[in-house]
């Protein structure tokens, strides 16, 4: 590992890790600024915008990272690791709580239109993230959990195969689906053929 006295931002997520299990804060900081906003957003989206529930499942989250860092096996890939035991705390909530699909999703919060000198575009832009997040609401867990961890969070379908604990041909099965349902609902954004 390299030295700790050098900072930790060049460190990979698997050598901050390491730094963890060693007592090093700074190393939990460098892993808590590069997933916090991610995973966040995450949390949020599988919790129907429970925007309370989202930061205390984050706080869940680090909060194990921070106490148990001897949990993560250093030979699997932290982004894999961290975002499976995210998709296992809102699956631990859905359990629990029942959260229901029809519960407010607090969308006027999230949205903000600039100040674009291309205002119609920008208002296009916004209507379609609150329709989609509106669409999002509608799909059953298992479609929108792989949807979002595919188009949202970038994740490939090995990675998302491994988080939700499926195989790769499911994931493209659950994609399509959720792929071609969005698709029809959204269907009034295309751009007609002029």
């Amino acid at each position: 590992m390299r030295g700790l006295k050098s900072g930790f931002s060049h460190f990979s997520d698997e050598e901050l890790m390491l730094a963890i299990r060693q007592g090093e804060k700074t190393a939990f900081n460098e892993l808590y600024k590069r997933y916090s906003g991610k995973l966040y957003g995450y949390i949020l989206k599988l919790l129907w915008y429970n925007e309370v529930r989202a930061q205390d499942l984050l706080q869940d989250l680090f909060t194990k990272i921070i106490t148990q860092p001897h949990l993560f096996d250093t030979n699997r890939n932290f982004k894999t690791w961290v975002y499976t035991i995210a998709s296992n705390l809102c699956k631990n909530e859905f359990k629990r709580n029942e959260v229901r699909k029809n519960t407010s999703n607090g969308l006027d919060s999230h949205y903000h239109l600039s100040g674009a000198d291309d205002v119609e575009q920008t208002v296009t832009d916004w209507e379609f993230k609150v329709a989609l997040d509106q669409e999002l609401l509608k799909l059953d867990d298992k479609h929108r959990e792989v949807f979002v961890l595919k188009h949202m969070d970038g994740l490939s379908i090995k990675e998302i195969s491994e988080i939700v604990g499926i195989n790769e041909g499911t994931v493209k099965s659950r994609l399509f689906y959720a792929i071609k349902k969005l698709a029809a609902e959204l269907k009034m954004f295309e751009l007609a053929e002029r």
